[in-house]
């Protein structure tokens, strides 16, 4: 990397905590060099509380824009100049774009799962999905599928901080996709949650657990409520195989782990950064080895 960085070399990068897992400074860099583009892609372990600092940064050193994960979704959404529809109705974002000084969120989240979903032939129309999850990647996952025909999503959260956002995502969903039905559940309540997965296509896991350190942690506490005909899937992509997907590949689910997901959502990313399509098969051999 070091031949091709110059003094006009352009800078983007991710934020948030924790990073030194993130695959992609590798999947950024690897496009940019394949694409003959002067830009370098950092990661930047930053923690909520310093979000505000960090924003300042972009505009400081003219980056290009900045990519943003877990815990600073939502956080950043308040020093946005602007924010895309998408990102306005969801509450989050994951992609700055610096237009000129002027911060643009995106969320390309959501996006990002359904299109892994598609790769790994699985639509979400129709479907009935349960979601654990109620922070901004959950948000986007949940308003996307609402928003590509999903028939039904029960979604599961903490009563905690995200609780009244979750309930309030629920009521913009309804409004939005009056077909879809919606509800929320206390994801203490393990009974509940074995009750909708077995009338569920699909399950997500959309939080945190799962994620190094927590390796050895699962959403779903009771390995029975995986069955057969359930899709599970995972947007944690370190481990590539978490202990949620493992108990669900034993029970004869079919399993789709997050990986897909960091790749479709940087596609969506690198095109509203660059204008440029992202060399994908080339990204997947960085990302999986194919």
């Amino acid at each position: 990397m070091e031949k091709r960085i110059t003094g006009s070399t352009g800078l983007l990068g991710l934020i948030g905590s924790p990073v030194s897992h993130s695959g992609s400074p590798a999947m950024y860099n690897y496009s940019f060099r394949e694409l003959g583009l002067d830009y370098a892609y950092l990661a930047f372990d930053v923690p909520i509380e310093e979000v505000k600092h960090a924003i300042q940064a972009i505009k400081t050193f003219h980056m290009r824009g900045c990519n943003v994960t877990m815990p600073c979704k939502t956080e950043v959404v308040q020093y946005m100049d602007e924010l895309s529809p998408a990102a306005e109705i969801i509450g989050a974002v994951n992609t700055i774009v610096n237009e000129d000084g002027k911060l643009v969120g995106h969320i390309t989240d959501g996006t990002g799962f359904v299109d892994n979903l598609k790769d790994h032939g699985t639509q979400v129309k129709g479907k009935k999905i349960t979601i654990a999850g109620g922070g901004g990647a959950a948000t986007a996952v949940q308003v996307q599928c609402a928003l590509d025909g999903a028939g039904a999503i029960s979604i599961f959260n903490r009563k905690d901080a995200f609780w009244g956002r979750t309930l309030e995502t629920a009521d913009k969903i309804k409004a939005a996709c009056p077909a879809c039905e919606v509800a929320v559940y206390d994801i203490e309540d393990a009974e509940k949650m074995k009750e909708e997965m077995a009338e569920s296509d699909i399950f997500v896991n959309a939080t945190i657990v799962g994620m190094k350190p927590m390796e050895n942690e699962t959403v779903v506490k009771d390995s029975s409520a995986f069955h057969k005909d359930l899709v599970v899937c995972d947007v944690v992509y370190n481990p590539i195989e978490t202990r949620l997907l493992r108990e669900a590949k034993e029970k004869g689910c079919k399993c789709i782990g997050g990986q897909g997901m960091l790749l479709w959502q940087g596609v969506a990313a690198f095109k509203l950064y660059t204008g440029m399509d992202m060399p994908v098969e080339g990204v997947k051999k960085i990302l999986f080895g194919e």
